[in-house]
């Protein structure tokens, strides 16, 4: 059966987010209408998704719906902001129903949580593309950003890192190391569909952190782009990155290089003044210190004795790179 555009959004799109007061008028009209409280600033955020290039064709639907939202809420996580709204738009081969459902399931199972409501978008057919643009809002000038990190920060990391990176590494080249279970098997690939964008704990560092970025191209990479935008370098222990159960069934070489340059593990990375850090870390947060912030330009890898390391790994993502 076919379903013109109008009845496409009615059909899956118009309930799928619980509603907020904040919204005058949303998902049926030329524009939405969104209330912006006064004192508060909006952080604005967008990412498009393109089937062969971000997901496998094969990938669950519900994974993708999933995936597609909470890659958006990372990063209204690494601002510190409280997710409020959000837009779809949405490019699809073909009307499939049961695909649909099961996209707008994955979509609703990252929204509801983040109290975040679905207020328009646009559909269209097309290759399978999915972009959203999500909104949040924060307190003004209390926003984290990339450039404020300074000398004597520490730097912090949420989670555990490179766990997306080793499912990855088995569909892409057909690794399977002989110490993995499917147990293990199945939590990467958890990690890898289904992020944890930690955008509750982005607004508890809000008074504590001097600069944030979620880790989305890898660990080296994006602390690299704290560091050029603040003008200062870095040190950091790789023994001292946070490590799932499973990843740590792998030797060193193996596992700390997908920990520091493998994508898609959407935790923060944050730095904090020394004289805030003890009182951070009293709380229940899931965050583990891995450096210090230098004046020495560059980013350093050191064992506990200081001895600099030497560790190949793969410096971030990038679409237009060779």
């Amino acid at each position: 059966m076919s379903l013109s555009e109008f009845s496409l959004i009615e059909n899956y799109f118009s309930k799928l987010t619980s509603a907020r007061q904040d919204v005058s008028l949303g998902i049926g009209d030329d524009c939405a209408l969104l209330q912006c409280p006064s004192g508060k600033e909006m952080a604005v955020s967008i990412d498009t998704l393109v089937e062969g290039v971000h997901f496998f064709a094969d990938v669950s639907p519900k994974a993708l719906g999933y995936k597609s939202l909470a890659v958006n809420l990372s990063d209204l996580a690494a601002m510190g902001a409280e997710p409020a709204w959000f837009t779809l738009a949405l490019t699809l081969p073909e009307h499939k129903p049961d695909w649909l459902r099961a996209f707008t399931e994955g979509l609703s199972l990252a929204a509801k949580p983040a109290n975040i409501q679905l207020v328009g978008g646009d559909t269209t057919r097309g290759p399978l593309t999915i972009s959203i643009q999500v909104h949040g809002l924060i307190d003004k000038r209390r926003a984290l950003r990339r450039d404020g990190a300074n000398i004597g920060d520490r730097i912090y990391v949420t989670g555990t890192l490179g766990d997306a990176g080793a499912a990855l590494k088995r569909r892409l080249e057909n690794w399977s190391p002989e110490v993995f279970e499917e147990t293990d098997w199945q939590y990467l690939q958890q990690r890898l569909e289904y992020p944890t964008p930690r955008y509750q704990l982005g607004q508890q560092i809000l008074d504590y952190a001097s600069s944030a970025i979620d880790i989305s191209d890898g660990l080296l990479a994006d602390l690299g782009h704290i560091l050029e935008r603040s003008h200062k370098g870095a040190v950091i222990n790789p023994a001292q990155l946070p490590l799932s159960a499973s990843l740590k069934k792998l030797p060193q070489e193996i596992c700390l290089p997908l920990a520091m340059g493998s994508g898609d593990d959407y935790e923060l990375c944050f730095t904090v003044p020394a004289e805030h850090a003890d009182k951070l870390e009293q709380f229940d947060l899931n965050i583990h210190c891995i450096g210090e912030i230098t004046a020495e330009k560059g980013l350093r890898l050191v064992d506990e004795t200081g001895k600099e390391m030497n560790i190949d790994a793969r410096k971030g993502y990038d679409h237009f790179g060779t």
